[in-house]
């Protein structure tokens, strides 16, 4: 009898709160592989008066190691339609490889589109192993898509993905109230507040503008120089 009970404790005893120790470990590797794919970087987008700016930082962080200071997260999807993103890079331009035939088969129909997208991206079993967050603009309404089949719509136009998104989305809704900022003021304030806070963030902004008089427009912001304002550089230069 106390053999067979040496025995069963030794079976029970390394079920910690119903959970295996290898069962455990599997379940740490996978919360920090998640993490991984949405930290190193922040992206904002901001819609105000009529106009949209998305914006993000340029670092590429592996671990503890910076690899890479300008990456360009933003890009112009088609005419008049941007995205930015979090996550794997290869993974999130094949979604929006993706977006882009949605919007063919669906053309002015963003909405449908971005739902459609993430329909496949839920279902299809291939499309449900890419890791990456995704932010879709137009001059009527943003979005951020999910590979857990969500479309979220803001309901004050202000959109944070990323690992300094919840800093930047913060600091752009005490913002987006102040008179006379635009969106790109509120967006470039944002980025620099969570540049400043968060480690996998830095201050090398790529932005796209949809609407107003600047129309689509992209530039770059280096270190230090926050006086910076959009540039006339062509529609998708250096995304």
């Amino acid at each position: 009898m106390r053999r067979s009970a040496r025995c069963f404790t030794r079976v029970v005893a390394p079920v910690i709160d119903g959970v295996a120790p290898v069962a455990r470990t599997r379940a740490r590797a996978s919360l920090s592989r998640a993490h991984d794919g949405v930290r190193a970087t922040t992206v904002l987008c901001i819609r105000k008066n009529g106009v949209t700016t998305i914006m993000a930082d340029g670092q590429v962080t592996m671990g503890s190691e910076i690899v890479k200071p300008n990456v360009k997260k933003v890009r112009v999807i088609e005419p008049g339609v941007v995205g930015g993103f979090a996550g794997a890079t290869a993974d999130a331009f094949t979604l929006f490889d993706r977006l882009e035939q949605q919007l063919e088969q669906h053309p002015g129909q963003l909405t449908r589109a971005c739902v459609e997208l993430a329909k496949q991206w839920r279902t299809d079993k291939f499309l449900r192993k890419l890791e990456a967050t995704m932010i879709v603009a137009d001059k009527e309404s943003s979005f951020q898509i999910t590979g857990s089949g969500d479309v979220l719509e803001p309901h004050d136009g202000v959109i944070g993905i990323g690992s300094g998104g919840s800093y930047a989305l913060a600091a752009a809704r005490a913002l987006v109230d102040v008179p006379g900022m635009s969106s790109f003021d509120i967006a470039k304030k944002a980025m620099t507040i969570a540049a400043d806070t968060c480690v996998y963030t830095n201050h090398n902004f790529t932005w796209q503008i949809i609407g107003g008089d600047d129309a689509t427009t992209s530039a770059e912001e280096k270190d230090g120089d926050a006086s910076k304002g959009p540039s006339r550089a062509p529609a998708g230069e250096g995304v």
